[in-house]
C-alpha cells in the first residue's frame, strides 16, 4: 500500500511538472504575440502591409533583437523585441520594458491570462492590469490572440484518423460553468488505446449535456474521419453514452466504470455504515475470476439488503456491463475497470478550470481543456503487455482474462 502511495506521488507530481511546462511554453508565445501586437499598434498596420494611406506613420519591421529572458513565476520565458526603422519616435514596448528582466506582475497575472480560459472580456481586463490602461490593445488585436488557439483546436478536430486502430475507447462528460447558465456545460472526451499500447486523446467537443445525441453526434464524426469500431467502451453509468455506441458502434462491447458505480452505492448508504461497507465492496473490482467477483458481490448483498436495499439494487444494477473487462486480457484490466485514464489528467486541470471559475463561452473552456490534455497526453504510459492488443483487434476470445481459443482466420468485421 505504501508503495502504491509513492507511485501516485510521483504520477501526480509528474502531470503537475508537463502542466507547469505548458504554462510556461504558452506564457513565453503570449508574450511574443503580444509584443508582435503591439508594434502592429504602432506601426497602424500588421506585417507585410503596405503604406498606402499619405499619412500613415512612417517605419518598416526590421526583424528581431537578441533573445531576453525574462523571470516569472512559472520559470524563465524567452522572447525577442521586434525591431523598427525609419520611424519617427522610437518604438518602446510596454510589455517588455527595456532593462526589465523580472517581474512580480508579469508572474502573477499571466497565469490569470491562462486561467481565464482566453475569455475576451478577462483577457483584456487582465491585460490592462498587466500593461495600464494606455495600453495599445485594440479589441482586434485581442481578438487575434484570442484565435489562436481556436484555429489550432478546430484543425485537430478535423484531422484524419484514417489507419488507427484502437482497441479501446474510454469516454467521460467534464463539466464547466460558462456565461449565465444556471448549469454547468459538458464537454465530452474520447480517448482511445491504438495498436501499439499508447493512448491518445482522439476528441474533445463542448456539449450542452451528455445527451444520446450529443455523444452519438461526436462518435459519428469519429467515424466520419477514418476512426474504426473500436473492441471495447468503457463509460459511466450515464444513458446517454451507452445508447450512442450502441447506434454507432453496434459491434463495440460495455465496460461500466467501476468507480463510479461503487461511489452511487456508498452514496444510498447511512454514515454510520460507510466503513464497513467500503471494505466489503473494495476487493470486488480486483477479483481474479468473475465468479470471486459475483461471490464477493453476493456476500455484500446478503449483508446489506435487509438494512440498505437500494444500496444492493444499485450494485446489482447493470452488473453485467460492470464484469466486461474479464473477456480481455487480464493485464489490461487496470486499465479496464475504471475512467480513471480520463480522470487522473482532468483532476489536475480541474484545479486550473475551478479556480477560472466560470468561462464566458463553454468553448473556451473546451479549447484551454484541449490544450492541456494535449500536453499531458505526452506523459501518458502505455498499456500494459502491449502485445496483447494484436489479439484483442482481432476479436479473440478470453476468459478470466485468459486466451482461451485462437481461430484460423477469425477477424473482427470493418
Amino acid at each position: 500500500m505504501k508503495k502504491s502511495t509513492q507511485g501516485d506521488a510521483t504520477a501526480s507530481s509528474s502531470r503537475f511538472e508537463a502542466l507547469e511546462v505548458l504554462a510556461r511554453e504558452q506564457i513565453q508565445q503570449w508574450l511574443q504575440r503580444m509584443l508582435e501586437e503591439e508594434l502592429t499598434a504602432f506601426l497602424g498596420r500588421p506585417k507585410s502591409e503596405r503604406r498606402t494611406q499619405v499619412d500613415a506613420k512612417p517605419g518598416y519591421r526590421n526583424g528581431h533583437g537578441k533573445e531576453r529572458r525574462l523571470a516569472t513565476s512559472m520559470g524563465t520565458v524567452r522572447v525577442r523585441r521586434p525591431r523598427v526603422r525609419g520611424s519617427e519616435e522610437p518604438f518602446e514596448s510596454k510589455v517588455l520594458p527595456l532593462f526589465v528582466r523580472r517581474t512580480k506582475q508579469v508572474g502573477a497575472l499571466l497565469p490569470t491570462l491562462y486561467l481565464h480560459g482566453l475569455a475576451l472580456g478577462d483577457f483584456e481586463l487582465a491585460l490592462r492590469g498587466l500593461l495600464g490602461e494606455g495600453a495599445p490593445l485594440s479589441k482586434t488585436s485581442l481578438e487575434r490572440l484570442k484565435a489562436g488557439w481556436q484555429q489550432e483546436h478546430a484543425a485537430w478536430s478535423r484531422r484524419s484518423l484514417v489507419g488507427k486502430e484502437v482497441a479501446y475507447v474510454w469516454a467521460d462528460g467534464v463539466y464547466v460553468k460558462a456565461g449565465l447558465e444556471k448549469e454547468k456545460a459538458a464537454v465530452l472526451v474520447l480517448m482511445g488505446a491504438l495498436r501499439d499500447g499508447t493512448k491518445e486523446v482522439l476528441a474533445l467537443v463542448s456539449g450542452h449535456r451528455e445527451s444520446e445525441e450529443s455523444w452519438a453526434e461526436a462518435l459519428r464524426d469519429l467515424k466520419k474521419r477514418g476512426l474504426e469500431e473500436p473492441r471495447l467502451v468503457v463509460a459511466d453509468g450515464h444513458l446517454g453514452i451507452w445508447g450512442a455506441v450502441a447506434r454507432v458502434w453496434p459491434q463495440a462491447e460495455h465496460q461500466r466504470c467501476f468507480n463510479h458505480k461503487l461511489r452511487n452505492v456508498l452514496d444510498k448508504l447511512p454514515k454510520k455504515e460507510l466503513e464497513a461497507a467500503r471494505a466489503l465492496l473494495k476487493p470486488i473490482p480486483y477479483a481474479a475470476t468473475r465468479a470471486e467477483a459475483e461471490a464477493l458481490r453476493d456476500a455484500f448483498v446478503a449483508e446489506y439488503q435487509p438494512k440498505a436495499p437500494k444500496a444492493t439494487a444499485c450494485l446489482l444494477d447493470d452488473w453485467e456491463r460492470l464484469v466486461t473487462y474479464y473477456r480481455f486480457p487480464k493485464e489490461h484490466w487496470k486499465h479496464l475497470r475504471t475512467t480513471n485514464i480520463i480522470e487522473s489528467p482532468f483532476a489536475s486541470l480541474r484545479l486550473r478550470t475551478d479556480a477560472a471559475k466560470r468561462f464566458r463561452k463553454v468553448e473556451n473552456a473546451t479549447v484551454l481543456l484541449w490544450k492541456l490534455l494535449l500536453v499531458a497526453q505526452k506523459s501518458f504510459r502505455k498499456l500494459d503487455a502491449a502485445e496483447h492488443l494484436r489479439d484483442v483487434l482481432a476479436g479473440r476470445t478470453y476468459e478470466d482474462g485468459n486466451l482461451v481459443m485462437l481461430p484460423q482466420g477469425t477477424r473482427r468485421a470493418a
